[in-house]
């Protein structure tokens, strides 16, 4: 009996090792390698590359013991095919240009300024979500671990902030908050005149609408419009 009681043991600790290394240690290269199974994770990463106003390049950095042994590993300079497209889930931000003659959308410079210096380099927290129908992984992404006090959900800052608009689509994603949260956050910085709302007789169009009209005027399918990158996985510009 105890030699059948240690075996049991014994299988249950390699499995619940394996488990343990597979969930905590193994670094996820690119969305790819994300599977459904994942989501609802939590991770954490470097951020190597903003391409968009409200997505960038994660470079998937483990928790405790990933770089035991080799301490010297570290995110490298060039990581093309190592990260992870994310989509920040609640939000839509202003359009760059995606094709030769094409307007970027108003505020987009200054949009995507704002997340650039807010996340580029620095090491952010993600709850995996879904894919989106371009194979980007849409996640709620925090400046540090959730359970440190001051912790910010970077969509809702950016959205205090005056730099997005609420994803309003079918489908959309906000977490454990509701997407009338995300709308009362997008209404205060519309009464407090930030960022694209700071000119009150201004009309703002919707990133949506945006992609629709020049979808419409163009000819070119609204899907193509907006799943054109503007950025290599590098982060260097096509």
């Amino acid at each position: 009996m105890y030699v059948v009681l240690g075996a049991s043991l014994g299988a249950s600790s390699v499995a619940g090792g394996i488990f343990l290394r597979r969930r905590y240690w193994v670094r996820i290269p690119t969305q790819d390698s994300v599977t459904p199974k994942m989501y609802k994770r939590w991770i954490k990463g470097r951020v190597t590359a903003v391409g968009d106003s409200d997505n960038f390049r994660l470079y998937h950095t483990p928790g405790f013991g990933w770089r035991w042994p080799f301490r010297f590993r570290k995110v490298p300079d060039n990581a093309r095919g190592q990260t992870i497209s994310i989509r920040l889930a609640g939000i839509d931000a202003p359009e760059v240009s995606h094709f030769a003659g094409q307007e970027a959308q108003k505020y987009y410079e200054e949009s995507l300024k704002w997340l650039t210096n807010k996340i580029k380099g620095k090491t952010v927290y993600c709850k995996l979500m879904q894919k989106d129908q371009y194979g980007r992984i849409i996640a709620l992404v925090y400046s540090r671990a959730r359970w440190f006090p001051g912790t910010k959900n970077i969509s809702m800052e950016m959205l205090r902030e005056g730099w997005a608009h609420v994803y309003e689509q079918s489908g959309g994603v906000y977490g454990d908050a509701k997407k009338e949260d995300y709308l009362a956050i997008q209404e205060q910085a519309k009464s407090k005149r930030r960022g694209i709302w700071k000119n009150p007789r201004e009309e703002q169009e919707h990133p949506s609408e945006y992609k629709r009209r020049y979808a419409a005027a163009t000819g070119i399918p609204e899907a193509a419009v907006s799943a054109a990158p503007n950025t290599s996985a590098s982060g260097k510009k096509k």
